[in-house]
């Protein structure tokens, strides 16, 4: 039989009648997230046996998670999830939302082994492939992250959690208007009151743009971004790097060290390391580098991790080639997305192993990517190769793109005496 609507969008539904009826002065003021808590935990309060009103508060713990990029959010989350499920073992949505929290945890195998158990007792779960879709994604299994994806919409026509996988799908396939086009769908089927869903996608909209150098566009959609959501941390990061892209390093220093102080993360700490590099504020650089190397060494062997940008940082600030392939060969052996296999390429160049190199970078485009950073790197290992011609194209590729990374990619075009596209 075709699950339609399960208990806990019954009960979600439940609680926002209640909110639109009853909200105080104080309740108008918080996060959707947070309205969801507090009358989460009033039906609780009303019901300490009702699981299902557990499974809506872990829910909302995991959902103020995203909205304010605290992972400790998760941590209350499964705490929640402990106590539906001693009321109700084995109930549903209760190890759905697990499986959410292990997906905001980076704990992408064990959550695409779960969402398949889930998957065999209910078939027809729409949410359910999308967590397949996101697992398998992460995991750098495109085939059967588009199959998810697309099972979702075939189940329901135009559902918003399809639409945004599909859209990042695009993205990753080279399609980027047509991921634009399906991120625009998403927002328009948001509800208005949802504001922190609609920051998200506008954030992701803004990077998209960002990507094909569309500076303008991105940038209102950024700015929109965070008139609905103040101080949002995706949207202050996109920004930050589109100034970047812009030249204007001061404004990116100022948006990125203000996402830092809200979220003190440390792959938010390498971004702002080195937008305070190339702003010229090189003792503020090196003070954040650091900071971010300490951090990041603490969750290094953890799912949550900061591991990319660990190995930029030992690759091209750093100096230390051998640590950034440590790093990239213990995140390789648990991932293969397009953006690991990029990172791990960088750590095998610069350690002069550019055959190696060429073949995993490789790997990452032949998904369909276009990526100024990755083009730029593939190009670099290209060069490292003696192939001039493999170089020029991949160059010109991000050139074009005149997104973050291009510039880089134009001065090595130069080094070919090869004439680069106006940025």
């Amino acid at each position: 039989m075709k699950r339609l609507l399960s208990p806990l969008a019954i009960l979600i539904s439940t609680i926002t009648m209640f909110a639109q009826t009853n909200s105080s002065f104080t309740e108008a003021k918080l996060s959707p997230a947070e309205r969801s808590i507090v009358q989460a935990g009033r039906l609780i309060e009303k019901n300490p046996k009702n699981y299902e009103a557990y499974n809506a508060l872990a829910l909302a713990q995991s959902r103020r998670a995203r909205e304010t990029s605290d992972q400790s959010f998760y941590d209350q989350a499964e705490e929640t999830l402990r106590k539906s499920v001693a009321i109700s073992s084995g109930n549903f949505d209760g190890e759905r939302i697990q499986v959410l929290v292990l997906l905001g945890r980076h704990e992408f195998a064990t959550a695409r082994e779960e969402a398949q158990k889930l998957n065999k007792r209910v078939p027809d779960d729409v949410m359910v492939y999308g967590f397949l879709s996101d697992a398998n994604a992460e995991l750098g299994k495109y085939e059967e992250a588009e199959k998810a994806a697309q099972l979702m919409l075939d189940l329901r026509a135009g559902n918003l959690p399809a639409l945004t996988r599909a859209a990042y799908l695009r993205e990753l396939f080279g399609d980027v208007d047509g991921a634009l086009e399906l991120m625009q769908m998403a927002l328009e089927s948001t509800p208005p009151g949802e504001t922190e869903d609609q920051a998200w996608i506008l954030s992701q909209i803004g990077h998209l743009q960002l990507s094909e150098g569309k500076l303008a566009e991105s940038e209102d959609s950024l700015q929109r971004a965070l008139s609905l959501f103040p101080g949002y941390c995706y949207a202050l990061g996109y920004l930050g790097k589109l100034k970047v892209a812009q030249g204007k390093y001061d404004e990116a220093v100022s948006l990125l060290r203000q996402r830092y102080r809200a979220a003190p993360h440390a792959e938010n700490g390498y971004d702002l390391g080195e937008a305070l590099e190339l702003a010229g504020q090189s003792s503020d650089a090196k003070k954040a580098f650091l900071e971010f190397e300490g951090k990041s060494l603490l969750e290094t062997h953890k799912s949550y991790n900061s591991n990319r940008e660990l190995i930029f940082y030992y690759a091209d600030h750093a100096k230390q080639p051998a640590q950034a392939l440590e790093v990239a060969q213990r995140e390789f052996a648990h991932r293969h997305d397009v953006y690991t296999l990029d990172a791990y390429a960088w750590a095998l160049h610069v350690n002069g192993r550019d055959e190696d190199a060429r073949t995993e970078i490789g790997t990452a485009l032949a998904v369909g990517i276009r990526d100024a950073n990755l083009f730029r790197h593939a190009g670099a290992i290209a060069l490292a190769l003696g192939d001039r011609a493999a170089a020029q194209h991949y160059l010109t590729e991000s050139s074009e793109l005149k997104a973050p990374g291009s510039e880089q990619a134009k001065m090595l075009l130069a080094t070919l005496g090869a004439k680069a596209p106006q940025l």
